[in-house]
């Protein structure tokens, strides 16, 4: 990343972001714009929610049809029952954590993987980085991504709420997927970094502005475009050249677009009086 006084708006100067910034915002603006918004926008809000954490849930080996999650609620049991459920609840709780956000986003995380875990604090690995020699249970990011020590961990996470908190004039797409892109790459928990993270995007997204009533769910986006591409853009992401930033950026902003999309559908149901 770049060594200037800021270096979330050196990336968003990288040659072909602002394509994307610009394409993101038009379609936001789109979407808000719609009639239905301004007469049934928590309809529209609560539907993003629940195909936002499907889509989440998908991409951490749950891929469950939307109406399997809607009518589903035993979602305690071991595997895919639990994964959607977390999805879920950090979607649910997501919101309830923008203001913590601003202030400190290192608590936002450690509660995002608490929720996640579905356990208490004091729980072994549950709501904290994770320590030296303990695994990681991420089964989406394979060998080829390597795994920063946690020292490593440590210190990135660190830079990264400073970062936030000093402020940057980028636009929210970028800031958003650097948060996304360097929880995926450090993975500082023992589990369920990749739901953290696509979390973590949405409060930036909804925090910063660009989506404040949280209609917009990247989350669809990506479950959409498939995990190969998703992890493929990663690594590009990983490598920290200026041409893998821009990959993973350009990647995020069309999950976005894609989830804007869903969205307008919802719209249009939600006229023709059939959802």
């Amino acid at each position: 990343m770049s060594t200037s006084a800021d270096p979330l708006a050196a990336l968003a100067a990288l040659p072909g972001v602002a394509e994307s910034v610009n394409a993101v915002r038009n379609a936001v603006d789109r979407v808000y714009g719609h009639r239905v918004m301004r007469r049934r926008s928590n309809e529209v809000t609560s539907e993003a929610a629940l195909r936002g954490a499907r889509g989440s849930a998908a991409l951490a080996g749950a891929d469950w049809a939307l109406e399997e999650v809607r009518r589903r609620t035993d979602f305690g049991a071991e595997g895919e029952p639990r994964t959607v459920g977390a999805a879920l609840r950090l979607t649910a709780e997501a919101g309830q954590l923008l203001s913590i956000w601003r202030q400190s986003p290192l608590r936002v995380l450690a509660r995002l993987h608490l929720v996640a875990a579905g356990g208490v604090e004091g729980d072994e690995g549950v709501g904290r980085p994770r320590q030296s020699g303990e695994p990681v249970d991420e089964p989406l990011i394979g060998s080829d991504l390597p795994l920063p020590d946690a020292d490593e961990v440590a210190g990135r996470l660190d830079g990264l709420a400073r970062l936030l908190l000093a402020g940057s004039e980028a636009p929210a797409l970028v800031t958003a997927a650097v948060v996304h892109g360097e929880l995926l790459a450090l993975r500082p928990f023992v589990s369920r970094n990749g739901l953290v993270a696509r979390a973590a995007e949405r409060i930036v997204l909804v925090g910063s502005g660009l989506d404040p009533k949280s209609i917009c769910p990247a989350e669809v986006g990506y479950a959409e475009l498939g995990v190969a591409p998703y992890m493929a853009a990663l690594e590009g992401y990983a490598s920290g050249t200026p041409e893998g930033m821009v990959v993973w950026i350009a990647h995020c902003g069309r999950a976005v677009e894609l989830g804007v999309r869903e969205s307008t559908a919802v719209c249009e149901a939600l006229q023709r009086g059939a959802a």
